[in-house]
């Protein structure tokens, strides 16, 4: 016998159909369950007229680590790469070594399991060995053990998801540091003969994140509208994805094309034709602003690295890349707590003045 879902005047039915005689026969009979939202159950209803079990995806004692890897195997193909290498990275450097060495069994996993794996990895997690990881370094690693369990209970693995039993450590609030005017004018005149100065330039006025800054393409500069559109993107966790899309709905933005930024993009312009003529054949075609001679693009981590080397060659205070987008953030898009950081932030809109006229006049070889 078999058995087969109908939807018959707003409802479900199970037809069976069974042989009698040599002839196939049907039976029509009602779940009682209306359409809208019952599918799970109208199915289940249906197997248990079949006698049958929902077949299980995996084995019941399977291991817990191996039920990680099952999750990170459904998981890579219904979120982006940058997100599934950081589910990845979190797994096999942290969560399936400490359960591996456990060998515990899935269905024995239980709310204290888990709370020891974040109560040791927040003392002894650090892979230098000096201390343990943050809260939300911690919450990461809590998510892809939640959603591993939420996994194996949808398959009928486990009945209860102990997840939801685990208690987190108090994330502090994080507070960065960001450059003053006479800070920003610093920064932007030391550097102004680096390679990475563009970069800096272009991520402080507009304030980008590093993705958004890497992933501009000429496509998002329009000289006749003077306008730059952020719509790419380039990230790396651990290989770099590039994305025609930006980090969220609401990162979809255009920004005025100043003067100055006017003079600067196409400086880059004109490097960029005098390298393609001489690399020929050789220069690595693409769209981006920002490249090496040959053509091919930055790598985040370049840009990070030297940045902070940057910072130390000229002994200018330690912030991070990403902080150099505030001082445009507050000036622009943020409400002032006082007369003082409104001046402060209009001071900082005039450095950038400055700098490009420097930037514009100083010698690169052609």
């Amino acid at each position: 016998m078999t058995a087969s879902l109908r939807v018959k005047n707003d409802r479900y039915y199970v037809v069976l159909t069974h042989m009698t005689d040599g002839k196939k026969n049907q039976t029509w009979v009602s779940t009682g369950l209306t359409v809208t939202g019952n599918e799970g159950k109208a199915r289940q209803l249906m197997l248990d007229m079949l006698g049958e079990k929902p077949e299980q995806a995996a084995p019941p004692d399977m291991l817990f680590s191996d039920a990680v890897r099952r999750w990170l195997e459904d998981v890579r193909h219904r979120v982006d790469e940058v997100t599934y290498q950081g589910y990845e990275v979190q797994a096999r450097a942290h969560i399936l070594p400490y359960f591996d060495d456990l060998q515990i069994r899935l269905c024995d996993v239980d709310g204290e399991t888990l709370q020891t794996y974040i109560n040791v990895k927040a003392k002894f997690g650090r892979s230098d060995g000096h201390g343990g990881l943050s809260a939300v370094s911690l919450r990461q690693h809590k998510n892809v053990l939640n959603q591993t369990l939420k996994l194996a209970q949808r398959d009928g693995l486990i009945q209860t998801n102990p997840a939801d039993l685990v208690v987190m450590p108090h994330a502090a609030q994080f507070t960065g540091t960001f450059y003053t005017e006479a800070q920003m004018r610093d920064l932007l005149t030391a550097v102004k003969n680096e390679r990475l100065y563009p970069i800096i330039y272009v991520t402080a006025l507009y304030g980008l994140r590093r993705s958004e800054v890497l992933g501009l393409k000429w496509d998002s500069i329009n000289f006749a509208m003077q306008t730059l559109t952020i719509r790419h993107t380039v990230a790396r966790v651990t290989k770099v994805v590039e994305k025609n899309k930006t980090k969220n709905a609401s990162s979809f933005r255009s920004f005025p094309l100043t003067d100055d930024a006017v003079r600067l993009f196409k400086i880059l312009l004109q490097q960029e034709q005098y390298y393609r003529n001489h690399f020929g054949k050789d220069y690595i075609d693409n769209d981006y602003v920002f490249t090496w001679e040959d053509g091919h693009p930055y790598s985040p981590d370049y840009v990070s690295h030297t940045f902070h080397k940057l910072l130390k060659k000229y002994d200018l205070p330690h912030i991070r890349f990403h902080d150099l987008r505030h001082p445009y953030v507050k000036h622009t898009t943020k409400k002032y707590n006082s007369e003082k950081q409104k001046t402060q932030a209009t001071k900082i809109a005039w450095v950038f003045r400055f700098c490009i006229f420097n930037y514009s006049k100083r010698s690169w070889t052609l």
